[in-house]
């Protein structure tokens, strides 16, 4: 078996066939492209065969390594006068453009740009950075062109934190897809205002929005807005997480508050060392660090009587009916209020506020997983931390999109066993 079987084998080429292959340095072996003689050029436009007006200079591509040598593909391109579209240079199936890398060598980088830092994959491969970039933009571009947005019933929506300051320039806003049956990023945009999330929505088409039934959200003022305004008819709920988070920074303030107060007293070593116990749930929380919690639980300050109201809020997400849920929300919000500790005061007034968001997460637990939109944010934020922060939007949207997407690629000539 020789080189030419083994391409025509993995990287076979309509209307073209592989001519001589020399080996033209050390490391770098260039195979010839030749057109078949049977067979016209095709126009780029509107792919179909065409006559041969003249030959542009010879240009070079990069393709896929093997036994160990750098490899490039070598063609001289014709060009064709076309009678719709006039002179243009003629199609061919392993260029895409004037990239000067090969389909095959793009999509096989762009496959370990998934996995590694595009700076270490360019190392690796001894191509340059913006090549691994132009492939996940190629990439990025036929997948979203190709990707099938029937069919989806629930979205999730949350906001990215990336770069240095609270400006709005530093926050992302992302529309995850989380059906059961798929979990992936469908919108990336930036800034975190009602602006943003309504051309995200609108960008999605009527069709996709008409067949949304579920949209799980966080409490920022701007998106519930929107999602009023755009997607009325659909089930609108707050996600869990961020309703434990608030309980949990509720906890750590009355904490903070405590130390402050009992400094210089027997009670206030209780707390030393306890900021993250108390922000764990109580069934896991063993050994030594639950001696610790029971010692202040034993005390009647403000950061046991809280954590403990922590706690019981557990027990609203275990109910299946929506009215015993009301009301044993109902209940739990008049023993916080009583409670006299500040922060969980603001607590039980923002869920208060929220009653009936919160109510249909119990009613749409069963159809969606809830908590994929957080998942798919963790997700993100690793990559943003795997590339150590991105210089423009375009760059982040990129790698966000080719990351979780689950974008559509075009057919693997090369793949590992």
């Amino acid at each position: 078996m020789n080189v030419k079987t083994i391409l025509n084998r993995v990287q076979p080429l309509k209307n073209f066939v592989y001519g001589k292959i020399q080996l033209v340095e050390p490391d770098i072996i260039e195979v010839e492209i030749l057109p078949h003689r049977q067979r016209s050029p095709i126009c780029p436009k509107c792919e179909k065969p065409a006559p041969t007006y003249d030959h542009v200079a010879e240009r070079f591509w990069l393709f896929v390594p093997f036994l160990g040598l750098l490899a490039r593909l070598c063609y001289r391109p014709r060009r064709v006068n076309c009678p719709e579209h006039g002179v243009l240079v003629e199609l061919m199936p392993w260029s895409e453009g004037k990239r000067p890398i090969s389909k095959a060598m793009m999509q096989f980088l762009g496959n370990w740009a998934r996995r590694l830092s595009w700076l270490e994959t360019a190392r690796i491969f001894h191509v340059s950075w913006q090549s691994v970039y132009r492939s996940v933009e190629w990439l990025v571009q036929w997948g979203l062109a190709h990707r099938d947005l029937t069919g989806i019933k629930g979205i999730g929506v949350d906001e990215l934190h990336i770069g240095r300051g609270k400006k709005s320039k530093n926050f992302l806003t992302l529309v995850y897809q989380i059906d059961a049956r798929c979990r992936r990023l469908l919108w990336v945009g930036q800034t975190r205002k009602a602006a943003a999330l309504r051309k995200g929505l609108l960008s999605l088409g009527a069709p996709v929005l008409a067949s949304i039934q579920y949209v799980c959200t966080d409490m920022w003022k701007p998106f519930r807005k929107v999602i009023a305004s755009t997607l009325g008819h659909a089930c609108h709920m707050i996600d869990r997480f961020h309703v434990t988070q608030h309980l949990n920074a509720a906890v750590d303030e009355a904490r903070r508050k405590d130390v402050a107060a009992m400094k210089s007293k027997p009670k206030g070593k209780r707390l030393k060392k306890m900021r993250w116990i108390l922000l764990r749930r109580k069934n896991r929380t063993l050994g030594r660090a639950r001696e610790m919690l029971n010692r202040v639980l034993s005390t009647r300050l403000q950061t046991g009587r809280a954590y403990l109201l922590k706690e019981s809020f557990r027990h609203f997400w275990d109910y299946h009916s929506a009215t015993w849920a009301r009301n044993y929300m109902k209940a739990w919000i008049t023993r916080a209020r009583r409670s006299r500790i500040v922060p969980m005061i603001k607590v039980a007034n923002m869920i208060q506020k929220h009653e009936e968001l919160l109510l249909n997460w119990i009613k749409a637990r069963q159809e969606l997983f809830t908590g994929a939109t957080e998942g798919l944010n963790n997700k993100a934020r690793v990559v943003t931390k795997r590339s150590y922060g991105f210089r423009t939007f375009h760059v982040a949207e990129l790698a966000l999109y080719h990351t979780l997407g689950k974008l559509p690629e075009p057919e693997v000539t090369h793949r590992f066993w």
